[in-house]
């Protein structure tokens, strides 16, 4: 293929969602922000842009920084979208894929460079840089949006810009405050939904639907894109930082593990906590979820993670997957003792203490974000029983602290309580 590419597409509407195809080539504003509900197709569409725009012919290749808050999360996510979309149009064979450095060229000499902010020193060292995507933006903080536009100032370059994707969130984060509570100057703002998206599946399109009648908020939210303060939270206050675990005050506490099995539509989630007792805080040190995951990817992610000798404490639904991890060398994973009131006895527990989450575990911040008590639509009280959503890292967490709950220093007879509610018995 000449390095010259021009692609034709004879059939846009087979391609593109309308809204995409609007703007493919408008390059007029410095921030091109797209936000909405789920499976609104504006990350797909988004990513269909930056391709195109690296593809022409500049008196400069672009050079484009792709960005997640949590360099972890890289690979399965946006790295892959680019990935499709080269392959969807019959390109990738004419690029240089760099597998281990996350890197993308182009015939044309475009590069795509993918990263994570949770180390801001490797992005300080690169130059040249032309476009920037924030994925999921909502996971950064202002201070990085900040740096980053100040660092998108090559001058050999023209028609720079930042592409911003999200899902709203709560008002309280930086994205509304910036580009929404005021205006930001030359700035675009698209809005889509499941409704923009032509290629959606009619299931996706029916549960989407169908939180109009179990979450108005959720549905705000997720089917029409709008910022929405949602119902009462479990977890209304925690507290984000980076942690170190080199810290010698976390160091010397001791570390719990759990995981949650998913995988069609629920992800599996492992999660490493520490606890102290003494001052009642709960730290998350680390999560990873993915969906699809069979057993043996499971035990080497946690492999990986150095934890394959630790206790980990496993949905107890799961035996048959808790054996076969066991004999992938993940010896010490054991079975959560779930009894017919542990949720809410786990629940329990964990608001005894304040929570600090390191600001790279955001799948953990999304749900506490989200989880939220279910309120009785005939009175519109809220009962005591959380949705069941939202929830998989939290699981985890819930078993990670098992044990510990169970020889709480509680009275005798919440802990009667809880043992009862572990199923245990007196």
């Amino acid at each position: 293929m000449n390095k010259n590419v021009i692609l034709e597409f004879p059939k846009p509407e087979r391609v593109f969602n309308k809204q995409i195809y609007d703007n493919l080539t408008d390059y007029s504003s410095r921030i091109d922000l797209w936000y909405g509900g789920a499976a609104s197709g504006k990350s797909h569409g988004v990513v269909q842009k930056v391709v195109i725009k690296a593809l022409k012919q500049w008196s400069y290749p672009r050079r484009v920084l792709v960005l997640r808050k949590v360099g972890a999360t890289v690979k399965d996510s946006i790295f892959q979208d680019f990935l499709e979309r080269l392959g969807d149009w019959q390109l990738l064979d004419y690029c240089k894929v760099n597998n281990t450095d996350k890197r993308i060229t182009l015939p044309n000499g475009a590069e795509f460079l993918f990263k994570g902010l949770d180390n801001p020193e490797k992005i300080k060292s690169i130059k040249g840089v032309s476009d920037i995507v924030m994925e999921e933006a909502t996971e950064f903080t202002l201070d990085d949006f900040t740096q980053l536009n100040l660092r998108l100032r090559e001058k050999k370059h023209v028609d720079k810009q930042i592409f911003i994707m999200f899902n709203p969130v709560s008002k309280a984060n930086w994205v509304y405050k910036t580009f929404f509570e005021h205006q930001f100057a030359d700035t675009k703002i698209h809005l889509s939904t499941y409704l923009n998206n032509r290629f959606i599946d009619s299931n996706t399109k029916q549960t989407i639907e169908h939180l109009a009648e179990t979450n108005t908020a959720y549905y705000k939210i997720y089917a029409l894109g709008e910022f929405a303060t949602l119902d009462k939270l479990v977890f209304p206050k925690y507290e984000t930082r980076l942690l170190n675990p080199r810290d010698p005050k976390l160091m010397v506490l001791p570390s719990y593990f759990g995981l949650d099995f998913g995988y069609t539509n629920d992800p599996s989630a492992f999660v490493h906590i520490k606890i102290d007792k003494k001052r009642k805080i709960l730290y998350f040190m680390e999560c990873y979820t993915k969906r699809g995951m069979l057993n043996d990817e499971i035990a080497n992610v946690i492999k990986s993670m150095g934890y394959g000798k630790e206790l980990i404490v496993a949905d107890a639904a799961e035996k048959k997957s808790i054996a076969e991890i066991r004999r992938l060398n993940v010896p010490r994973i054991t079975a959560a003792k779930k009894g017919p009131d542990s949720v809410m006895f786990g629940i329990n527990y964990m608001q005894q203490f304040n929570l600090v989450i390191d600001e790279r575990a955001q799948p953990m911040i999304e749900e506490l974000d989200n989880y939220t008590w279910i309120r009785d639509k005939a009175t519109g009280e809220y009962i005591n029983k959380p949705i069941d959503n939202f929830n998989h890292v939290i699981d985890a967490t819930r078993y990670a602290m098992e044990r510990q709950a169970l020889i709480s220093n509680v009275s005798v007879k919440d802990k009667i309580n809880i043992y009862k509610g572990f199923g245990l018995g007196r």
